[in-house]
């Protein structure tokens, strides 16, 4: 195929009954786009509306694009289904050059681009769709272009100590090739089923996160086309400004293409125990000491309702692994911790990995899947995260969680080693993540106030927020006040990387 004109994979599928016709290109007139039709191309009419001059000519891509239908309607919305804005298209790229070519005629035109991870594909799970990161409208590109991020999915090595992934693979397609090999990635995020490009593009936190830091500090080499079209290579050592602001960085200066990927030896049994606690002052306190004495390999923990329902309890979610056919002392793990009652379960290394799925089978087979979900993610000061918690524990009803969680943990800061990360100042601090999924008939614009008015508390306190939660209303000024004496590093490399602001709109932090 020449390289001179469009791929005949290319197309637009009509909304007529099986009819086709071929994108050539973007109308600089309408600033639409443009097709054989608009132009009267092949039908000797003339009946076309643009002239050669108006049309700048598409180039030749081995993916396909989409202008219209139900491939283009999904990607209307994302897992939050609280912001809806219809992409003028959807590319599905069919190789990395698709993506620089894309992003260079985008830049030429200022045609906004956002790439989506998952919520746009339902191959694998369904009509109920997949998880996204993007709860909130940060993968849409607002009537620009979003790339469907699956059309890159593949995991192309896995061998000891790291993996090279293409960005739409998912971390349960790398945790499944790199268990072959007796590797896994050292953090992961609980729910499997999302994209590295996109935990990536955030941070990507899990309970591995008070020993190995979060995603973004276990990458070793990425692959990224910047604003302008350019494939470059970034490492700590190569391209290092570029790829400190990819890191967490929400997508604004580079689509992220391929990933070079730390992995750790894997051990085959995981100790899961679970302590419960009805005084906050118990559960934090034994919470840091376990972090600060390393008891475990990975800690989480999540807020839950008493069995009465009349109040909230916490739940520390300690694991400990051990290699197959070996024990752990539960009583010296255990040891000084003041926990009302615990449990221990022994699994298989996979079967924790992966133990979200079933619940998240659940809450497809529910119909929840699919409802609007007023997430909200924040990282508080440890000095600050009882004040926190019990105003939340006051504001936050058993309805406002539905049949999500509340997850609630600490982590080290030092770990935390990605400059866009953004976390507060002090050494330790503490996560606070509800995931709500609440029922039919919900009061999500009451549930996005409450949001707003728990981010400002949580600033007030010294707290900052994880890009993947639903705020409304950030300004510039809230924007400025989340970076501090980052924000014009955030902002010379969107100038330079991005210099026509076309990447990512959604996330609305505007530091071009």
């Amino acid at each position: 195929m020449s390289r001179s004109g469009l791929s005949r994979r290319a197309l637009l599928a009509s909304a007529g009954a099986g009819a086709v016709s071929a994108v050539i290109g973007w109308n600089t007139a309408t600033e639409a786009w443009a097709t054989e039709a608009d132009t009267g191309a092949g039908t000797g009419t003339g009946a076309g509306t643009a002239t050669g001059a108006d049309i700048a000519r598409l180039p030749a891509l081995d993916g396909t694009v989409t202008l219209q239908g139900a491939g283009l309607e999904r990607f209307a919305t994302d897992f939050g289904h609280l912001v809806t804005a219809t992409p003028r298209a959807v590319l599905r790229p069919g190789s990395v050059r698709d993506v620089q070519q894309l992003v260079a005629f985008a830049r030429r035109h200022r045609i906004p681009v956002a790439v989506n991870g998952q919520s746009g594909d339902l191959a694998q799970l369904g009509e109920a769709g997949l998880e996204s990161h993007s709860s909130y409208g940060q993968a849409n590109p607002r009537g620009g272009v979003a790339i469907d991020a699956r059309g890159l999915s593949k995991v192309l090595s896995v061998r000891p100590g790291r993996a090279v992934v293409e960005a739409g693979a998912t971390w349960a397609q790398v945790t499944e090739a790199g268990l072959a090999a007796g590797w896994v990635p050292p953090v992961l995020t609980d729910y499997l089923h999302l994209t590295v490009g996109g935990t990536l593009s955030v941070g990507g936190i899990g309970g591995g996160v008070q020993r190995h830091g979060m995603q973004v500090d276990n990458v070793l080499e990425l692959d990224v086309v910047t604003g302008t079209g350019e494939l470059v290579t970034a490492s700590p050592t190569r391209n290092r400004e570029l790829f400190e602001a990819v890191l967490a960085g929400g997508g604004q200066v580079a689509v992220i293409v391929r990933a070079t990927l730390a992995l750790v030896k894997v051990r085959e049994r995981a100790h899961v125990f679970s302590l419960y606690y009805d005084d906050l002052d118990a559960y934090l306190a034994d919470q840091e000491k376990v972090m600060a004495e390393r008891r475990f390999d990975l800690q989480v923990g999540d807020v839950v309702r008493s069995e009465d329902g009349a109040r909230w309890r916490y739940k520390a979610e300690l694991v400990a692994f051990a290699d197959a056919g070996g024990a752990v002392d539960r009583a010296a793990l255990l040891a000084g911790l003041r926990p009302v009652s615990s449990e221990v379960v022994e699994q298989s290394w996979r079967e924790y990995a992966f133990r979200v799925d079933g619940f998240a089978g659940y809450l497809r087979a529910s119909g929840l899947w699919a409802l609007p979900k007023p997430w909200l993610s924040v990282f508080l000061p440890a000095s600050a995260a009882r004040a926190f918690m019990a105003r939340a524990a006051e504001v936050l009803t058993a309805a406002d969680l539905g049949a999500g969680l509340l997850l609630f943990y600490p982590y080290q800061r030092s770990k935390v080693r990605a400059p866009l990360a953004v976390l507060p100042g002090q050494e330790v601090g503490w996560h606070f993540d509800l995931l709500a999924f609440p029922g039919p008939g919900s009061d999500t614009a009451a549930m996005l106030e409450r949001n707003r008015r728990l981010y400002d508390l949580a600033v007030e306190l010294g707290g900052k927020r994880y890009l993947i939660g639903a705020v409304p209303g950030m300004t510039g000024a809230d924007w400025r006040r989340h970076y501090g004496g980052l924000w014009e590093t955030v902002a010379r490399a969107k100038r330079r990387w991005d210099p026509a602001g076309i990447l990512t709109p959604g996330q609305g932090i505007h530091a071009s």
